[in-house]
């Protein structure tokens, strides 16, 4: 297939132990343990025109297609590798050309081996690769991630941020530094000097208690301000594809972070007074929040423990 790379690349380029079950198909949780795909069908969900979200059983999928081939951000699971590339080719029938990870976990890079394999170029931040090279524990999940295939890297990484030139836009990749992890990656879709659309990785868990990976270089702290920054780029009309749950607005991420802040300064303030974890628990200070945002896969105390972790 005829590829035209037109990148701008800078110099400095879910099994908590005490975790419940599903929720909901598409906030399954971040675990290697085999799961039942069978039931799980990818689903279309329109954003604009050049732009459409894919929902699967892990992070959503946003793809463009146009007259330069199919670029995709986050592949999700691997056992879900055929039905994605189905979906994919009513898109564009020679499949991605591009695969952007907006970090290394695998319901979001876990086809990145497949799409590699077929052609696809792979692109994320630097500390992606470095993550998916040698594996590691992802501790608050007692899990252990073997070293990715040669095959599911990125080949082209950036540090701070890149620009990708693709079917008329400009897509702004920028580093969220110690947020979910230490290697997001937020992208904004430019048309022109209109910012149309953005898609904010697992910064925004819409509708639910956001994982957070310590273990990955993530924290609560800077969960809060990447998402303020987020906030500080966007308008009411720009689209907002998170990490999981449904197509946002900026409304809907300003709910989202003033719940998240007023959490994360409650439990930053009973840490500092020197309160353990089992008393934080006992303070309750979720207990306005926990009938909108806890019917997902953590429940309140794992994710109470989760964000006393992280800062």
């Amino acid at each position: 297939m005829t590829r035209k790379y037109l990148i701008n690349i800078p110099n400095s380029i879910r099994n908590l132990a005490v975790a419940v079950a599903v929720a909901v198909a598409v906030s399954l949780p971040l675990t290697t343990v085999a799961q039942d795909f069978s039931q799980v069908e990818f689903r279309q969900v329109p954003v604009m025109d050049g732009l459409v979200m894919l929902q699967g059983a892990g992070g959503n999928i946003a793809a463009s297609g146009g007259a330069d081939g199919l670029l995709i951000i986050d592949d999700d699971y691997e056992g879900l590798g055929d039905k994605l590339l189905t979906s994919l080719k009513t898109l564009n029938p020679e499949g991605p050309e591009f695969v952007l990870n907006t970090h290394w976990h695998f319901d979001h890079a876990g086809n990145n081996r497949l799409l590699g394999r077929t052609g696809a170029i792979i692109v994320a931040h630097e500390k992606v690769r470095e993550r998916l090279q040698a594996g590691g524990m992802i501790k608050a999940l007692n899990t252990k991630v073997e070293p990715a295939d040669k095959s599911a890297l990125p080949v082209v990484t950036y540090e701070n941020a890149m620009t990708v030139h693709w079917n008329g836009w400009k897509l702004s990749l920028e580093h969220a530094s110690q947020a979910h992890t230490d290697g997001d990656t937020v992208v904004y879709f430019y048309q022109g000097a209109d910012l149309k659309a953005v898609h904010t990785g697992d910064l925004f868990f819409n509708g639910f208690y956001p994982f957070i990976d310590a273990s990955s270089g993530g924290s609560a702290r800077g969960m809060v301000d990447g998402v303020a920054a987020i906030l500080a780029r966007i308008d009411n009309d720009t689209r907002v594809i998170p990490g999981h749950g449904p197509l946002a607005s900026k409304a809907d991420l300003q709910v989202y972070y003033d719940f998240l802040k007023t959490v994360v300064d409650r439990i930053e303030s009973l840490k500092r007074q020197g309160k353990s974890i089992e008393q934080v628990i006992e303070a309750e200070p979720l207990a306005e929040f926990e009938a909108e945002w806890g019917d997902g896969f953590l429940k309140t105390k794992d994710w109470i423990q989760i964000v006393y972790g992280s800062l």
